[in-house]
This record gives structure tokens, C-alpha cells and sequence, in this order.
């Protein structure tokens, strides 16, 4: 059977960071572990769960000694830091309620929301949950993701598809996703769409190119193009293809226009001597 492996666990630690850095003797690991589900939990269901909504992607946690730094990735930051910055200090306080400690709170602004899988497979659960039909929902943001320039995206949905009595799972897939590739940049997700007839699962893999390849792609860009000067060009087998096919060749410089030449100059005969000798 086939064992699969998240791509997310399978990189952290050689091309991805952890979500939760912290060190903590063992009679306060598991206290730690349970405090950072706590402060997870809270933040989904307060922005991804109820309106409006925020978009929070991912929510990292940094503890020091004396406070909990923690920072939210969210496609809709004005949601959540509301007027003013409102919002955040009331998020601030409730978390220090839940967990006793000093809490810092970040925003960082998630530029291309198409390719986080995140905010993908909750949509596409959200559109489920509204009885939109499955296959144009997977099809519409595949189609979404290669266009915001992802090179690869799957799509799974299993479950009662469109409320059959028998579950199914169906599969949408545009271009290329290298699991066993450790270099490659593979954001994975799973989001579940609560539907009258039961929940739906979402699988979601969106393939955005090898790490560090972004910076040398628009370097690329940014590079003028080369030019080839008319000497080069008649250089080559391809003008004399050109030529034989019927196809003008591009004119040659002008030869360099020598001097003329100076006329020739007739010799000279000796005339006879008329004055004679007497």
C-alpha cells in the first residue's frame, strides 16, 4: 500500500521553519504544547469561523522568557486589526486571559492568497457548504492558482458529492507536484465542509517552485534582451536556407570604393631627324 507523507512535516526542519519555537524542560513540554492549541483554536474560530472574516492562514508562536510573541498570516488584515488597532489589543487581552501570560501580537499580510492552501481549501469548503457543484468549484480555483503563477495544483474532494447516497472522491489536477522532491515548495492543506448530508473532505497541494528560484526568475526578467548585430546574421547556414527558400537576405555593409585607376600612358617613339646632315 501506498504510505503517504505530508508535505508540510516532510519539509520542516530542512526547507521550512517551525510554526511553534520554543525550548521547555520536559515537565513543561506538554503544558506549552496544550497552551499553543489553545491560542490556535481560539484565533480560527474567532477569525475563520465567524463574520467577518479574517482569512488567518497560519499562526506562528515564539516563546522568550517573558512574553509569547505571536503572528498571524492573514490575506485581510484590515479584519484583523480593525480600527484603529482595536482589534489586536482585544485579541491581546483575550489571550492573555486564556493563557495567563504577556502575549505580543503581529499581523503579516498575505500577498497572493491564491497560493496559500490554506485559504484554498476553506473556500472551496465554504462554496460546498453553499451546494455549489463540486467540479466547477474545483476546476474554477485550480484555474485561480495557476494563474496567481503556481506550477502545479491537486485537488481532492471525498466524501457524499453532491449529496449521493454513496461517497466518492474526485481528483483535479493542472500541471506538476513533486512530493519527494525536499527542494521543491509544496503547501498542503485539509479543510472539511459541514453539508446537510454530512462532511465533505478537502485535500489541497499547490506546487509554487523550488525555494529561493523566485529571486533568479525576476532577475531574469529584468535582464534586457541580447541582440544580434546584422554582421552575425549573414554568418551561418540559416541565411543561405533563407536564401535558397526565396527569402531576401539582409544587405551587406557597402566594400570600401578604391581609387581610380590613373590611364595608361602610350609610349613614346623616336621621330626621325628631318634636318639631315650634310
Amino acid at each position: 500500500m501506498g504510505q503517504k507523507v505530508s508535505p508540510i512535516g516532510f519539509r520542516t526542519g530542512i526547507t521550512r521553519g517551525w510554526q511553534s519555537t520554543w525550548f521547555a524542560p520536559k515537565a513543561d513540554y506538554g503544558y506549552f504544547l496544550i497552551e499553543d492549541q489553545k491560542i490556535r483554536r481560539y484565533v480560527d474560530d474567532r477569525f475563520n469561523r465567524h463574520m467577518p472574516k479574517g482569512a488567518v492562514a497560519k499562526t506562528e508562536i515564539v516563546r522568550t522568557r517573558n512574553e509569547v510573541k505571536v503572528t498571524l498570516h492573514s490575506a485581510r488584515p484590515g479584519v484583523v486589526i480593525g480600527p484603529r488597532g482595536g482589534e489586536v489589543d482585544k485579541l491581546r487581552e483575550e489571550l492573555e486571559d486564556i493563557t495567563g501570560r504577556k502575549i505580543n501580537v503581529n499581523v503579516i499580510e498575505i500577498k497572493e492568497p491564491d497560493l496559500n492552501a490554506t485559504l484554498v481549501g476553506e473556500a472551496i469548503a465554504e462554496q460546498l457548504g453553499k451546494r455549489a457543484s463540486f467540479r466547477r468549484t474545483m476546476k474554477q480555483f485550480c484555474e485561480a492558482a495557476m494563474n496567481a503563477g503556481a506550477k502545479g495544483v491537486k485537488i481532492i474532494c471525498s466524501g457524499r458529492l453532491a449529496g449521493s447516497e454513496m461517497s466518492r472522491k474526485e481528483t483535479q489536477k493542472l500541471g506538476s507536484i513533486p512530493l519527494h522532491t525536499l527542494d521543491a515548495d509544496v503547501d498542503y492543506a485539509v479543510a472539511t465542509a459541514r453539508t446537510t448530508y454530512g462532511a465533505i473532505g478537502v485535500k489541497v497541494w499547490i506546487y509554487r517552485g523550488k525555494f529561493g528560484e523566485e529571486n533568479n526568475d525576476r532577475s531574469q526578467r529584468r535582464r534586457p534582451p541580447r541582440r544580434v548585430g546584422p554582421a552575425r546574421r549573414d554568418r551561418g547556414p540559416a541565411a543561405k536556407r533563407g536564401a535558397s527558400r526565396g527569402v531576401q537576405a539582409p544587405a551587406a555593409a557597402p566594400a570600401v570604393a578604391e581609387p581610380p585607376a590613373s590611364p595608361p600612358v602610350e609610349p613614346k617613339t623616336s621621330e626621325p631627324n628631318t634636318t639631315g646632315a650634310s
